[in-house]
């Protein structure tokens, strides 16, 4: 197997570990000959096409006679999605792994307890993307590092992927028209693309705000790798459960200090704009161009509504997915407003700067953002 990024066997995660633990364990895909297989992949790759037109047709943030920095669009299988991700997690998380690292060296054995501890946590990781690679229909990673096998943007640029057998088995269970289906899913993504490829500051500021809440984090080794356990555990059957029953903190719950706490409403409330934003575009380009797209949009909510278990939901709060579900809400909520008083062109000045993005009450509170952007830039 190809090691991630390098050594990957040391440190305070063994990310070869996580690969091969995770390849291992991941759900087989629906069943597809190899000639729909093929169909499916082609199908797609045309759609992202497609869907790149509609969205900056649609959202109007790249300005006619512009080319901005082109990321990849890749057409991947779940294990494809598990060394995609990976990747981009060594490379986001390094400063905390470090810090982690640092303050073992210094405890009486601490190098053997990197060792085993590493190996521990890339088995625990490894359960974890095993359990999200078979859930996951698409993703644009912002930060992703390029690979042999896995190209991606100039210059720390991101990739747009689509993993296939996700999307087969999510439109054959919600019984909808499959190339309605994928064209709407690829809609979804390629706003998230051109949100990042038409805002050229955006990528920084958020690697900035993620960097600066790592590097404010001041939590023993052993407690992290405790709540991996933990949720390594559920996948198991176990609880993540407190002492009273009630759900244990999210791993991103569980890390926070004032500091953090500040920034994470920054982080919270952008990527409820960039969420929402997505929404609400697949929303407005989806009844031009989806003919069933009312019928996919109604069976798609309650699915992300419903969860598939309870053991689903336990893992989406410890995993803090259930926010993220909030953020497609809050977001779309926020935007609609937005557009319906100031229009498109209006809505757009939230890609200015990051002065202009919405704070996390002004979420909430849309038109506490069209009072503080607008008054002041029209005065």
């Amino acid at each position: 197997m190809t090691s991630i990024g390098g050594a990957g066997t040391s440190g305070m995660v063994d990310w070869n570990l996580a690969v091969a633990t995770a390849t291992r364990l991941v759900r087989p895909g629906p069943e597809v000959t190899r000639e729909e297989a093929r169909e499916v992949v082609a199908e797609l790759r045309r759609h992202a096409r497609a869907a790149e037109e509609h969205v900056r047709g649609y959202t109007r943030m790249i300005p006619d006679g512009h080319t901005p920095d082109d990321t990849p669009v890749l057409v991947v299988d779940r294990v494809g999605w598990i060394k995609a991700n990976v990747a981009g997690f060594r490379e986001l998380l390094s400063p905390l792994l470090d810090k982690m690292k640092e303050r073992r060296s210094t405890t009486p054995g601490g190098t053997v307890l990197s060792t085993v501890g590493g190996k521990v946590t890339g088995v625990e990781l490894g359960m974890l993307l095993s359990f999200l690679a078979s859930r996951i229909l698409g993703q644009y990673e912002t930060f992703a590092p390029a690979t042999r096998e896995l190209p991606a943007g100039t210059d720390g640029g991101g990739r747009l992927l689509l993993v296939a057998p996700n999307i087969v088995h999510v439109e054959r269970e919600l019984d909808v028209d499959p190339h309605d289906f994928r064209l709407w899913v690829c809609l979804h993504e390629e706003t998230h693309r051109t949100q990042f490829t038409g805002v050229p500051w955006l990528r920084d500021h958020l690697q900035g705000e993620i960097q600066s809440f790592l590097a404010a984090t001041d939590v023993d080794p052993g407690t992290v790798v405790e709540r991996l356990r933990e949720a390594a555990q559920a996948l198991a059957g176990g609880r993540p459960e407190g002492e009273h029953g009630e759900p244990s903190p999210s791993l991103v719950e569980l890390v926070q200090t004032p500091e953090q706490r500040e920034i994470l409403g920054r982080l919270t409330a952008v990527m409820s704009l960039l969420e929402g934003h997505a929404d609400y575009v697949m929303d407005g380009v989806g009844p031009e161009v989806v003919p069933s797209v009312t019928e996919i949009r109604e069976k798609f909510q309650q699915r992300r509504a419903r969860g598939a278990s309870r053991l689903d939901l336990a893992l989406r709060k410890l995993l803090g997915l259930d926010a993220k579900l909030r953020q497609y809400r809050d977001g779309e909520r926020f935007v609609r407003a937005v557009v319906d008083q100031v229009g498109m062109e209006g809505f757009n000045r939230v890609w200015t700067s990051p002065n202009t993005l919405p704070t996390k009450s002004e979420i909430a509170k849309p038109a506490d953002w069209v009072a503080r952007v607008h008054r002041k830039a029209d005065s």
